[in-house]
């Protein structure tokens, strides 16, 4: 009786192909063999920021980076909403404190888990993307903190970031 047929070790592809199909390709048999492709999930910047707050909650709940669960997902995040994640990650402690400070009868720990995670999505936009109008940022915050907080998100998320804003996008005095 014959056993099934063993598998011979992959192949490593010479340099001037592996430039060109990546490192993880490689030769079995005859056949030159790719990595799978993981699709990247479509959308604008209103989706990737969803689904930066959705990673943001992930490794919050499971006390792991936000670089660890993005590249723990089947389909890979929006380079934005990467950004957003990394970004949040990179200026937490300032993102608390400014949080922390302009929430009146709050204390980051006792935040619900999503509204924190939409406040600092927004309040990092805020800070670190001058590119993204203030309004979109205010507009995009409500509409997560109304879609996946309790009944008050929306009013807290709204006003702490319209104090936030005016602190972070407020031009500098004339010198």
């Amino acid at each position: 009786m014959m056993g099934p047929h063993p598998t011979p070790d992959p192949t490593p592809l010479p340099d001037e192909i592996t430039d060109r199909v990546g490192t993880d390709a490689h030769v079995l048999s005859s056949e030159i063999v790719l990595p799978p492709v993981v699709p990247q999930v479509a959308g604008g910047r209103r989706e990737a920021r969803e689904r930066a707050v959705h990673l943001l909650y992930e490794s919050r709940m499971k006390t792991r980076s936000g670089p660890e669960t993005v590249a723990d997902q089947v389909a890979a995040p929006d380079e934005y909403a990467v950004d957003l994640v990394r970004g949040v990650e990179d200026h937490q402690d300032e993102l608390d404190e400014i949080i922390g400070r302009l929430a009146r009868g709050w204390t980051v720990e006792r935040m619900p888990a999503l509204d924190l995670e939409v406040l600092r999505v927004a309040c990092y936009e805020l800070a670190h993307r001058p590119d993204v109008p203030t309004g979109v940022v205010l507009a995009e915050a409500v509409e997560l903190a109304t879609r996946y907080g309790t009944d008050d998100s929306s009013r807290f998320v709204n006003g702490l970031l319209a104090v936030a804003a005016a602190e972070l996008r407020s031009p500098p005095p004339n010198l």
